[in-house]
């Protein structure tokens, strides 16, 4: 084969490095950001951020003495008056909410109206975290004021450290007896009366192989309960706890040769047990949602806003910026200036898109606010995208992990997107609405005739919604609702 030279001529997109960033920051959640962000701020010196929570903070002098000068977040720029524009384009800044007037009564300082100035309060005091007990230390300080022999001790403190976090002892006792050393000479019986020992301790149920013996510990020593409740509470969860987990009452009645009012009320002891005893020391921390996007009734229908409190405030350091624009810097710090105004142009532009995205959210869903989920309607990437002019991918992005606070509670962005159902009248519904409409449905059902999936598919059937058994069932169960026999009670 000739080889030969041809000229062709093509169009391609090319990703330059300012779009890779706004693509990047646009799909990031709030955390992601500040994560992204506070390594950007460490990486070049031309960025400062206006909001940094230590500005407000006491600052100490090399020789002890408090510093008085004004945190640079307050300081006034420095430059030539024609910079002026370009400080301002080269910033980003939360908007300001709109202020009211306010009476002379509404300026002044209730809050400490009936409080003396001199009197040293707590609040003037630095609040300090409470230490966290553990398990293991609420159970060890129970055994230095029970046990007095230190081999006792020994053992018991040996079997506390095998309990897991929700106080059960997964490990059995002849695996712990097999790893211990020979010459201590601890026998089997002396690791059994050092569990019966712990089991006694507080909370109810430590110290238990399982949920049976976890729950049979808790109901001999609940106080205040007939002996023959208490008999039949303990024959349920120590040979047919599968049943009574299961709700097959008609089995448990065969096999305690009871009623129902007698189950009902070991069921009421049961239920009065704790099955994960030690998950109340846990020390998990619970992480909160901040939202993105805060929607409001207004005058005129509902009004949308972003949160100022996850919108940093950005420019660049007016000291460098002079020195490059006298000459006086190097290349490099000329590369960061450029990389600097495309993080606030891009930051920007990442605010005023999930705006965009989030008012044309809400024009669809007037509904949903004004009734609450039933009136959701149905919403697709598509029917946002060619509305605000951008692609679905851009949508896709703006709705992930980027959260909206209404008054029905915090919902994520991609919550209000969803497909629809065919309704008899020809119309169609979404599967949101649907879901709230089975929420509705089983909250209101009578327990002791729970409704079935094809029960519930017949009442949206009589209000025009087409939809087949399995589709309730599997909206059932996204919304962990149990199924009919786990729902049916006494």
């Amino acid at each position: 084969m000739k080889q030969s030279l041809q000229l062709r001529t093509s169009q391609h997109l090319a990703l330059t490095p300012q779009l890779q960033q706004s693509i990047r920051l646009l799909q990031l959640s709030t955390l992601e950001l500040h994560q992204e962000l506070e390594q950007l701020l460490t990486d070049n010196p031309l960025l400062e951020r206006l909001d940094d929570p230590l500005d407000h903070s006491l600052r100490l002098l090399a020789d002890g003495a408090i510093s008085q000068q004004a945190p640079a977040s307050e300081a006034p720029a420095e430059g030539p008056p024609g910079d002026a524009p370009a400080a301002e384009a080269d910033s980003y800044e939360a908007p300001a909410a709109d202020t009211e007037s306010t009476t002379p009564d509404a300026d002044m300082d209730w809050g400490d109206s009936g409080r003396s100035k001199n009197t040293d309060d707590e609040e003037s005091r630095p609040q300090l975290e409470a230490h966290h007990c553990t398990l293991r230390e609420h159970l060890m300080e129970q055994m230095r004021v029970t046990v007095l022999e230190m081999r006792d001790r020994a053992l018991v403190e040996l079997i506390i450290d095998a309990l897991d976090e929700n106080g059960y002892l997964e490990e059995s006792l002849d695996d712990i007896h097999a790893r211990l050393p020979e010459e201590l000479a601890v026998e089997i019986e002396e690791l059994q009366t050092a569990l019966s020992l712990l089991q006694s301790f507080d909370p109810m149920g430590v110290g238990a192989r399982n949920a049976s013996e976890c729950l049979a510990l808790q109901i001999k020593r609940l106080p205040g309960v007939p002996l023959v409740t208490r008999r039949m509470a303990l024959a349920i969860v120590e040979k047919h706890l599968t049943w009574f987990a299961q709700r097959d009452f008609n089995k448990l009645k065969k096999a305690l040769l009871c009623d129902d009012e007698d189950l009902r009320e070991a069921q009421a002891v049961i239920r009065q047990c704790n099955p994960h005893p030690g998950a109340a020391f846990a020390s998990d921390v619970s992480d909160y949602v901040v939202p993105d996007v805060i929607v409001k009734k207004a005058r005129n229908g509902w009004q949308v806003s972003l949160n100022n409190d996850v919108m940093p405030r950005l420019r660049v350091n007016q000291m460098y910026a002079n020195l490059l624009k006298q000459g006086k810097g190097e290349s490099a710090m000329g590369a960061q200036l450029q990389e600097a105004k495309w993080l606030i142009k891009n930051m920007r532009q990442r605010f005023d898109t999930i705006l965009r995205v989030a008012q044309a959210i809400v024009e669809r869903q007037k509904n949903f606010f004004s009734h609450g989920a039933v009136a959701m309607r149905p919403l697709v990437l598509r029917e946002i995208a060619d509305t605000l002019g951008l692609h679905e991918s851009t949508i896709s992005r703006v709705t992930t992990q980027k959260y909206m606070l209404t008054p029905h509670g915090m919902f994520e962005l991609k919550y209000f997107f969803g497909s629809h159902v065919a309704t008899e009248a020809g119309g169609e519904a979404s599967s949101t609405a649907i879901r709230a409409l089975i929420v509705q449905l089983t909250g209101a059902e009578d327990p002791k005739n729970p409704l079935s999936d094809s029960k519930i598919a017949d009442m949206l059937g009589e209000q025009g919604m087409v939809i087949a058994r399995r589709t309730v069932a599997k909206y059932r169960e996204a919304l962990k609702i149990p199924p009919v026999s786990l729902r049916k009670s006494l």
